[in-house]
């Protein structure tokens, strides 16, 4: 009998889980009756709204434009780069023009700083290169000086580079700390992120839209599809398909990340370089005085395909700025406020409408109980 047990219960103990699944849940409890909600009263719609006609050009709203072949949408034409301004020169020698005040201040303090003390200090240890090459040749001077210290000359070299150190630094810091100032609440932010090898664009404050930046490549380069470059998008191995486009005159929060390795944002006319790196969220402000197309390149070697990344900055008007967000299918900050106000008028007009009801229904209740 022990022994029957022993082998009963491991059987049982196998058929459990599997009687246990082939059975339904609680299959003898009824199931609960559905309670209807009453119907809610279905309001009319005046005949003058329900025929109301729908505008056959209104763009269905968060909808990008589809571009034209030369990346046109309603609204918004690319802006024909001008030469010399906003992409390197040949034989060029000197800066970019800046066309931010970070680098306009950047390139005052080079011009005017630094070259003045490089060239002034150059010229002195050149001129006592030559003086003590002739003055105290072996020929003109066949017993040397055996003199060890001069007070004089110790002071005058330790506080002159201390004083020319000074006068470099101040300016130094100041533009360090303005470079690294904090974005205004009003700021337009703009997100950049790296892969290889190409750039998006997202702008956070317009409806999320994103950008895909690619280079453009020389005719008979193209595949299906793809358009090659022209004069009006800029110079080669510089013209993308896709610009990133900002509103020029208004703060801009940038923000550079990527997705794969290290890259960098880097446009030499906005003085403007900062590194995207993995996993990490750096950020730069930058306002652009004019409007214009400026170009750049990833500065950070990031591949094999690393000298064909690059970058097109498109500054254009508030006005038109405005107009390329709604073609891409976005909207700009105060519109959404805008929009939010009036549709809360409607929701409310109901609930104010049901109150005169309410009373009017009670009035003959509170008769018939009098």
């Amino acid at each position: 009998m022990k022994m029957l047990k022993k082998i009963l219960l491991p059987m049982a103990m196998i058929m459990a889980p599997a009687a246990v699944v082939a059975q339904d849940a609680n299959p003898a409890a009824p199931a609960a009756p559905v309670a209807e909600a009453p119907a809610a009263p279905v309001a009319q719609v005046p005949k003058a709204d329900a025929a109301a006609p729908i505008a056959a050009d209104a763009a269905p709203a968060g909808k990008a434009a589809t571009p034209a072949a030369d990346g046109s949408l309603p609204g918004y034409t690319p802006m024909a780069p001008t030469e010399g301004i906003g992409m390197p020169m040949p034989k060029e020698i000197d800066f970019q023009e800046q066309f931010t005040e970070n680098g306009q201040y950047a390139k005052w303090i080079n011009n005017t700083i630094l070259l003045p003390i490089i060239t002034l200090i150059s010229l002195f240890v050149l001129g006592l290169l030559f003086w003590i090459i002739i003055r105290y040749r072996r020929s003109a001077n066949p017993v040397p000086s055996k003199t060890t210290h001069n007070t004089t000359i110790e002071v005058i070299w330790t506080l002159v580079p201390v004083l020319i150190l000074l006068g470099i630094a101040y300016p130094s810091l100041d533009l360090l700390a303005k470079q690294f100032k904090p974005a205004p609440a009003n700021a337009v932010t703009v997100k950049a992120t790296g892969y290889q090898w190409y750039w998006t664009y997202t702008y956070p404050d317009h409806g999320g839209i994103e950008v895909i930046s690619n280079m453009l490549k020389e005719d008979g380069e193209t595949g299906p599809k793809e358009r090659a470059r022209t004069d009006r998008d800029g110079p080669k191995l510089l013209a993308v398909d896709n610009r990133m486009v900002v509103p020029a005159g208004v703060p801009i929060r940038l923000q550079t990340t990527a997705a794969d390795v290290i890259h960098a944002f880097a446009v030499p006319s906005l003085w403007f370089k900062l590194d995207a790196v993995p996993g990490r969220l750096n950020e730069k402000t930058l306002t652009i005085t004019k409007p214009g197309v400026y170009f750049g390149q990833c500065s950070e070697l990031c591949g094999a395909r690393h000298g064909f990344m690059p970058i097109s900055v498109e500054a254009l008007p508030p006005e038109k700025f405005a107009a390329w967000v709604k073609a891409q299918g976005g909207s700009m900050p105060g519109e959404k406020k805008a929009e939010a106000a009036p549709a809360a008028a409607p929701a409310a007009a109901p609930a104010a409408a049901a109150a005169p009801t309410t009373d009017a229904a009670a009035a003959p209740a509170a008769a018939a109980t009098n």
